[in-house]
């Protein structure tokens, strides 16, 4: 795995990333088993957003690999080039790179992250789905629109704390949301061909998505193995963070998930 960790850091350095967090990254028990997870973060941030479960997985005896999304780390304008095409290719490829070192793979993804874990399993066999904040729809009207108002509205404009900037834009470009419209669109009508385990975990708290998504996803899913849980209103989208006052829930849920 050491030779995927080169190959993609080597990507991210000609895609212009500088700050060492928004790197992929490759974290190793001290006692390896035979199991791995491929952890995806969520659009317009990094894989920082996912390097706290990641660490936690790791003391689990977990291989866990954390990829860059094209796009992602580097400006909001080199977002604004990249298709959803773009960031399959790399979650496909990562995982077929787990794979082929004999390891069980399990994926886990955080909001635009959880729609890729869900494409991916459309197409291949995770062991396990970890979804965190997943969604078939987006709360802000103006996302059904993205594709047409794009031309009109390049950025949406979103206030970043000043020690959050180097890991999340805040400018996140109207091209990209429409291409993560398009990534839900292909899930459309398929989501009971997904038998995989799932665990999926959202907040009521949670306003960058639509109410009820997240549930409607774990009502839709074929598999016969799958849990829900919902926060309440102090729980924020994103749940992998310190910003998460049941940050510590949200990994033991996971990690018992897996392990079960």
């Amino acid at each position: 795995m050491q030779q995927w960790l080169e190959q993609e850091t080597q990507i991210a350095r000609n895609d212009g990333v500088t700050h060492p967090d928004n790197y992929p990254f490759l974290l190793s028990s001290e006692k390896p088993s035979r199991q791995a997870i491929l952890l995806i973060h969520g659009f317009s941030s990094s894989p920082m957003e996912m390097l706290s479960l990641g660490k936690y997985l790791q003391q689990c005896n977990f291989t866990v690999a954390g990829v860059r999304l094209p796009g992602h780390g580097t400006t909001p304008e080199d977002l604004a080039t990249r298709r959803a095409e773009d960031w399959l290719e790399t979650v496909q490829r990562s995982y077929q790179q787990l794979v082929s070192r004999g390891l069980t793979v399990c994926v886990g993804g955080l909001s635009t992250g959880a729609v890729l874990s869900l494409n991916l399993a459309l197409q291949m066999k995770p062991e396990k789905l970890l979804l965190l904040s997943p969604f078939l729809k987006l709360c802000p009207a103006i996302s059904r629109y993205a594709n047409l108002l794009h031309y009109i509205i390049p950025y949406q404009h979103k206030k970043i704390p000043k020690e959050e900037q180097p890991f999340y834009y805040q400018r996140r470009p109207l091209k990209g949301v429409a291409q993560i419209i398009r990534l839900c669109r292909k899930l459309e009508g398929h989501l009971d061909q997904i038998k995989t385990p799932s665990l999926i975990l959202s907040s009521s708290g949670d306003r960058t998505i639509a109410p009820g998504t997240a549930q409607q996803i774990y009502q839709q899913l074929g598999s016969s193995d799958k849990v829900f849980h919902n926060y309440g209103t102090t729980v924020p989208h994103v749940l992998t963070t310190e910003k998460n006052p049941e940050q510590a829930d949200v990994f033991e849920r996971c990690r018992s998930f897996l392990l079960h």
